[in-house]
């Protein structure tokens, strides 16, 4: 459901600015998502890291949704991470389909989604953010 696995073409940086928004912070570097990582744990925040691309049809498409979610709980932090910016670091987190959402509590993974399911992003953030 959802789900873009080939990694072909690039797009115009300007159509990356519909994946932004709200409290949806990019991740542009290993360092800088070790800064973010580091200020999660000091805030106490679960972080939930969407890994997508500009070219994916169902990442855009969940692109308005992630932004909506990222207001509705400021509790958490949202990262956005291209896996065609950071290829190399996304290969590390064995990405396999855009989108892939990893959700973590002090660096370390609780839970993961993949594809663009609203209903159920919806209900992993809700369960996370009540416990």
């Amino acid at each position: 459901m959802g789900q873009c696995f080939s990694k072909s073409g690039r797009a115009d940086l300007e159509e990356n600015v519909e994946f932004l928004g709200g409290n949806v912070h990019p991740v542009t570097s290993k360092e800088d998502w070790d800064q973010k990582l580091s200020e999660a744990k000091r805030d106490g925040k679960i972080v939930v890291a969407n890994f997508s691309a500009a070219w994916c049809g169902p990442c855009r498409g969940l692109a308005p949704f992630y932004c909506e979610l990222s207001e509705k709980y400021p509790s958490m932090m949202f990262l956005l991470i291209d896996v065609d910016e950071l290829t190399d670091f996304s290969t590390s987190w064995d990405i396999k389909a855009t989108p892939t959402f990893f959700f973590l509590k002090d660096g370390q993974q609780i839970d993961k989604l993949v594809g663009a399911n609203k209903p159920e992003l919806q209900k992993k953030i809700t369960a996370i953010s009540e416990k």
